[in-house]
């Protein structure tokens, strides 16, 4: 049998509190009647309608493919004028070194996130690099979000202090390297958005990084990275706060890939008020280097999740180094193909409570110009904040244990596994996935329980 692990840390104590709350949920996945699937009479082929709001042209007969709605979006095509290759971006998968280490009572402090870091320098093993050992095929960090130390930034550099934890968030940005007019528009874009949004924009901080170590192939592609301040003026709880910071992103990525096309250069790391990666095309010596902020005394957190990436089929990239926005991933997703398709054939029946008709700003939820990873990353974040559903349940919904047959399991979890099996499909590997949102912190195996790992509790909590 295979179980998630998962730890709901304490806010302010070390209390039990159950880790998962899987019943009585009320799904993503309903069906609204507005958008019911109808035929089309010259082809009698079931089409799914969506909205002019997404697409800026009306949708022809062709087939969904991910490819079609990435033109339909950006009016681009991706194969234009690019040279045919052995390369194929659908076949986007890894396989990588997972860990975290954190504190069980919630407490921040420099040694998590030091430990954080010799655990993913000992996974460099588990690493690819290029030629030049210099150039890695990507590595990174995920922590709860350092309040001390962005209070500090946040007072010295806009003379401000910043709003209760959760009720402000700082993002980190990628954006392409020597283009200052790209980089001016996309900082104007998610600015005007965030605004518009209701969201109070605070400004921006260029992160301190040391590139010395850095081999060729990374230097090369290397982007320029800045942090947005930005604080919760509007929304009654965190929780709203969190979904609109979801929509303020997959608005920004539209409207960039629609000027420059996918994979520009830009690209948003994390919007939330809870963690905040730095990640790259690195090695794993090399994480705490490049970025300055990591060595700084005053950075510290309760958790820390971190990645060594092994490209399999694939080239590095700095977007595609992992933690990525809920999870990181060793393994490789092969049902991807059959994931997206479905996600894709939902969109049109997909309504969320909170963002209502408007749930089609954040679709299409998986993209053939992302890993296997970054697919299921985003899946995951649109069931967990466009829904209710806690981060665990979606986890066990996307990676089901072999319930069916299984005499270990009580009535209540096989009723949420056949439950949801009617709603997503597995996602299956052999794959294991650690997955954060400041507040939870897991790991689980998919069925095939191929990726076994191990976990140990200290008595430090």
């Amino acid at each position: 049998m295979i179980l998630p692990v998962v730890t709901r840390l304490a806010r302010t104590s070390s209390s039990s509190r159950s880790a998962i709350n899987t019943l009585g949920r009320r799904s993503l996945i309903t069906r609204s009647h507005k958008s019911r699937p109808h035929f089309n009479d010259r082809n009698r082929r079931l089409i799914t309608p969506i909205s002019s709001a997404l697409l800026p042209t009306r949708l022809s007969a062709a087939p969904y493919t991910t490819e079609r709605i990435l033109e339909l979006r950006t009016g681009k095509t991706p194969s234009q004028g690019q040279p045919k290759t052995l390369y194929d971006a659908t076949r986007e998968t890894e396989n990588c070194g997972v860990g975290m280490v954190l504190s069980l009572n919630s407490v921040p402090s420099r040694k998590v996130v030091e430990d954080g870091d010799e655990m993913l320098v000992r996974m460099s093993h588990r690493g690819g690099c290029g030629c030049d050992p210099a150039s890695g095929d990507g590595a990174g960090i995920l922590v709860g979000m350092p309040d001390s130390f962005m209070r500090s930034r946040a007072q010295e550099l806009f003379g401000i202090t910043l709003p209760s934890s959760g009720n402000y968030a700082v993002s980190n940005v990628f954006f392409p390297p020597n283009n200052p007019e790209a980089l001016d528009n996309c900082k104007s874009i998610m600015e005007r958005i965030c605004k518009q949004r209701g969201i109070q924009v605070y400004g921006w901080r260029e992160v301190p990084v040391n590139n010395s170590m850095l081999g060729q192939d990374p230097l090369d592609s290397e982007p320029v990275t800045q942090q947005l301040f930005v604080g919760n003026k509007k929304y009654q709880t965190e929780r709203r706060f969190e979904q609109e910071l979801l929509r303020v992103r997959k608005l920004v990525e539209d409207e960039t890939n629609g000027i420059y096309g996918a994979e520009n250069g830009f690209y948003i790391n994390s919007l939330t008020g809870q963690t905040i990666t730095y990640k790259g095309q690195l090695t794993p010596e090399q994480v705490s280097q490049y970025y300055l902020d990591l060595r700084n005394p005053e950075f510290s957190s309760h958790l820390a999740m971190v990645h060594s990436r092994f490209s399999t089929n694939t080239f590095p990239s700095w977007e595609r180094a992992q933690p990525i926005r809920m999870m990181c991933h060793n393994g490789e997703i092969n049902t991807l193909r059959g994931n997206k398709n479905w996600m894709y054939s939902r969109g049109g029946i997909m309504c969320s409570d909170y963002f209502g008709n408007e749930t089609e700003q954040l679709l299409p939820a998986t993209s053939d110009s992302m890993s296997d990873s970054g697919n299921f990353d985003s899946v995951l974040e649109l069931l967990t904040k466009a829904s209710e559903r806690s981060l665990p349940e979606s986890v066990m919904m996307m990676v089901p244990e072999a319930w069916q047959d299984n005499p270990n399991l009580s009535e209540a979890k096989r009723a949420f596994y056949e439950f949801n099996s009617c709603l997503m499909e597995p996602w299956d590997g052999p794959a294991m996935v650690a997955f954060c949102d400041g507040k939870y912190i897991g790991a689980t195996l998919d069925r095939n329980g191929l990726r076994p790992s191990r976990y140990y509790v200290t008595n430090d909590d």
